[in-house]
Parts: C-alpha cells; sequence; structure tokens
C-alpha cells in the first residue's frame, strides 16, 4: 500500500488543464459508476464526517471512499483523506491525502460548467470568495484556454483580493478589476463563481442583479436560493442530493450537465437565458483522479506493508 501526500501530489507537477480533462472524462463515465449517496454523521454543532464512495467502471478496476470532515477549532477546520482499492481482489492500494484533490476536481468541475454554460462572444467573470476553490477554478480556466483574455471581477474583502491578483501575476491571459459593491459586480458580470463558505440571508434580492444571459455557478450554493424561482434553467452535477431543495420542484426547467454531454438536453439555447449550475460535488471525480494519481505517484511515495491472512481463519 502506499501513502500519497499532498507534497507528493505537489510534486507530480500535474496541470490544471489536465484536471480538467479529468474532470471530462470521469463525467463521461458517470453513468457506468456506482455512486452510491453520501453518508454524514454530526458529532456536535456544524461538525461533520461525511463518507463519498464510489466504484468506478470494471475496465478502471478501482473503488475509492473518501472522508471529509468539518470539526471546529481544528487547523485546518475541513480536510479530507482517500482510501483506492483495487475492485477485482480488495486490496488496498494507496491512502491518500485528498485536500489538493477535493480543491482541483472542484475548480476543474467549475470551469467545466462555466465553458459549458457560458453565453457566446466576450465573457466578464466574477468571483466572491477567494480562497484555494477560487484560484483552483481560474488556475483551470487561463491553462485551458491560454489564447483567450479573461477578464475577472474581485470582491474587495481585507486583502484577499491583491493577494489573488499576486497568485496569478504571471498569466498574461487575464485582467482584474477590483469592486466593493456586490450587486453592481454581478450586474456587470457574464459568469459568476461564488466559492463563499458562508452566507447570511441573500447576496442580492433584486433579480435585475442578474444580467441576461448570466450563468451563476455557486461552488458553495448559500446565498443564491432566490435565484432558483426566476432564473431559466438549473443544472446539476447529480440529481438526488438536489431533490432535498426547497424550490427544486419550481425550478423553470432542470437537467444534469451529463444530460448537456450526452446531447439529451440542448443546455443554453440563446445568449439571454440565465443559467445556474450546482456542481454538488461527486466522489466519481475523487476517485478517477486517485486513480490518475495513483499510477503517477507508484515510484517514490512511501510503501507500508500490510499483513493479510492469506487463507480463512479462524477466532
Amino acid at each position: 500500500m502506499l501513502i500519497i501526500s499532498q507534497s507528493r501530489i505537489k510534486e507530480l507537477g500535474i496541470a490544471p488543464a489536465t484536471c480538467l480533462d479529468w474532470v471530462k472524462t470521469s463525467f463521461s463515465i458517470k453513468k457506468d459508476s456506482q455512486l452510491p449517496a453520501k453518508i454524514s454523521v454530526h458529532p456536535q454543532g456544524f461538525d461533520f464526517y461525511t463518507a463519498m464512495p464510489c466504484l468506478l467502471p470494471a475496465e478502471y478496476d478501482r473503488v475509492g471512499l473518501k472522508m471529509v470532515h468539518r470539526v471546529k477549532g481544528a487547523v485546518p477546520s475541513l480536510g479530507s483523506d482517500l482510501l483506492l482499492y483495487r475492485a477485482s481482489t480488495g486490496e488496498l492500494l494507496a491512502f491518500m491525502d485528498s485536500d489538493w484533490i477535493t480543491a482541483m476536481r472542484t475548480g476543474a468541475t467549475a470551469t467545466y460548467a462555466a465553458q459549458t454554460f457560458r453565453r457566446s462572444g466576450d465573457v466578464t467573470y466574477c468571483f466572491m470568495g477567494l480562497g484555494n476553490t477560487a484560484r483552483a477554478t481560474l488556475l483551470c480556466l487561463l491553462d485551458s484556454e491560454p489564447g483567450m483574455m479573461h477578464r475577472v471581477l474581485l470582491k474587495r474583502y481585507k486583502d484577499q483580493a491583491e493577494l489573488f491578483m499576486e497568485r496569478f501575476k504571471a498569466y498574461s491571459n487575464v485582467s482584474f478589476s477590483i469592486m466593493d459593491s456586490i450587486p453592481e459586480m454581478f450586474a456587470a458580470s457574464d459568469v459568476i463563481f461564488s466559492c463563499v463558505t458562508d452566507a447570511d440571508g441573500l447576496f442580492c434580492e433584486d433579480e435585475s442583479c442578474f444580467r441576461p444571459g448570466c450563468t451563476l455557478i455557486p461552488v458553495h450554493v448559500r446565498g443564491f436560493q432566490n435565484c432558483d424561482l426566476f432564473f431559466d434553467k438549473v443544472f446539476g452535477d447529480d440529481t438526488a442530493p438536489l431533490r432535498s431543495w426547497k424550490y427544486f420542484n419550481q425550478y423553470r426547467h432542470y437537467a444534469e450537465l451529463q444530460d448537456v454531454i450526452d446531447g439529451r438536453d440542448p443546455g443554453r439555447e440563446n445568449d439571454s437565458e440565465r443559467i445556474i449550475s450546482y456542481n454538488y460535488g461527486l466522489a466519481l471525480h475523487d476517485t478517477f483522479f486517485a486513480a490518475k494519481i495513483y499510477e503517477l505517484a507508484k515510484e517514490g511515495s512511501p510503501e507500508v506493508t500490510i499483513e493479510k491472512e492469506t487463507a480463512k481463519f479462524w477466532l
């Protein structure tokens, strides 16, 4: 069994554009994978531990189990680990830190949604919440479209916008502006990425904040519930978790992203439609990324020998 740390994953130098390709491939095998519902336990307050299993199609011969946790007071408060198995034998192949995987697969999925649903022509993007998820999203966007100029608006908060811009100073295909007003920023944006992890109430109650043709991608979904009622179309990466949401039965149009990819749903049909893309997070992407990383990291990762019984045993 290999132990694959976050530092080891970083050493592999996996390009953001490669992460986007992995997300696209994993979506293409979704219908042939097994994705049971997430299971969560809640020790206290808002703390949680959530198990996310996935069985990839037979040709991959891989099973993954990701455990995500949030514990108030821990540093960091949110973390995750993943066990990767050989499906045909039950052999535990790897134990790996999956914080990098979580960030990059989330950013790649948000990028894929933006590229799938954005209107045609020149597009202005905006970001709220400028942590690792936002960085991963913009990395995937810029790296996968090196020949396009990306105009990006940032919501001012402490010094985060300036730090965010500093991170991307080496990229020649992006320009930044910092804005103080959320309604004004939304009104000027064609693609809205929200990576804010918590919100009290709505970010913008006025429907006019959202220009015709905009695409809303709430990576963390709080603060936009009103949009469910007046946006023209809603798409999700998986339907089951969305069914319990308050306005699910009132969506004007709903389909999965996979339906658009496979041609069963037209997706965006004109440049006036306002579209929401909810990406709740799939263990499919985690397991697929882990399987790819395992193959890349075989050489040079610490190995642990687990002595297992090779025949039936009696107590």
